[in-house]
């Protein structure tokens, strides 16, 4: 039976009875525990390792050294889940305490099996939404790295951020604009389109880019921006048209 086929009450009791799994395996200095938790089918018993270590970490300094070193032990593993699920783990850390994981963040970049790099994206997404000038920091470190995939993922993983703050990632994409790689330059499309829709954020976008030096790349922005806004209606601060009024006013 999957987690979420029990009731609320009962899902609430897994959670925490894997809590108290994965505190009693940090005391006792005993990884198993906490590899059969990483390594469960159901993404959402990984899920709940994975924000158990995030509440213990916070809540109480003293496993801080002993949470990473489990994390860093558990990378080494062989199972693709254990090493997703440690990525994971590492993003509840980086919402306070970048530093601590970075090496980790940098090398599951790289890690043969894609469920770890798109950990690697959706840990960059959530941490740099909250913590947003370490992680930043990081990313424009791999801006330009010779593999496009490296470019795509960094790109992918500072959107979250642009969404509430677009100014702070902008310069970060500007950097992208003459990127010959498709699948880089498809997903600059894309963030700039996901960062346009919320209030306040369509003015910041458009200002800046009008002065990019790659129109081309600015001209297919524009038109996603426009059809996010068909597409993202019911959570748009403007309408499609309102949106195509206000760009249509900008143009020199």
């Amino acid at each position: 039976m999957g987690f979420y086929s029990n009731p609320p009450d009962v899902r609430k009791e897994i959670v925490n009875k894997i809590r108290q799994t994965l505190l009693t395996a940090l005391i006792s200095g005993s990884d198993e525990p906490i590899k059969r938790v990483f390594s469960d089918e159901d993404t959402y018993i990984r899920k709940a390792g994975y924000e158990s270590i995030g509440k213990i970490f916070k809540e109480d300094d003293a496993y801080t050294l002993t949470i990473c070193k489990v994390l860093t032990r558990l990378f080494n593993h062989s199972n693709e889940k254990i090493r997703q699920t440690v990525i994971n783990a590492a993003g509840e850390i980086a919402k306070s305490k970048f530093e601590l994981v970075r090496d980790l963040f940098e090398k599951g970049l790289f890690d043969k099996h894609h469920r770890v790099r798109n950990a690697v994206i959706g840990s960059i997404k959530k941490s740099g939404q909250v913590n947003p000038e370490p992680v930043l920091l990081f990313a424009r470190r791999f801006l330009h790295h010779p593999d496009k995939e490296i470019r795509r993922e960094i790109c992918h993983g500072i959107e979250l951020r642009g969404r509430t703050h677009p100014q702070d990632i902008l310069p970060l994409l500007e950097e992208l604009q003459f990127d010959k790689a498709a699948r880089v330059r498809n997903t600059l499309v894309h963030v700039i389109g996901q960062i346009a829709y919320k209030k306040g954020c369509l003015e910041t976008v458009i200002s800046t880019i009008r002065h990019w030096k790659n129109q081309e790349l600015v001209k297919d922005a524009i038109d996603e921006i426009i059809d996010v806004h068909d597409r993202y209606k019911d959570f748009s601060a403007y309408t499609q048209a309102q949106a195509i009024e206000y760009i249509n006013k900008t143009r020199s």
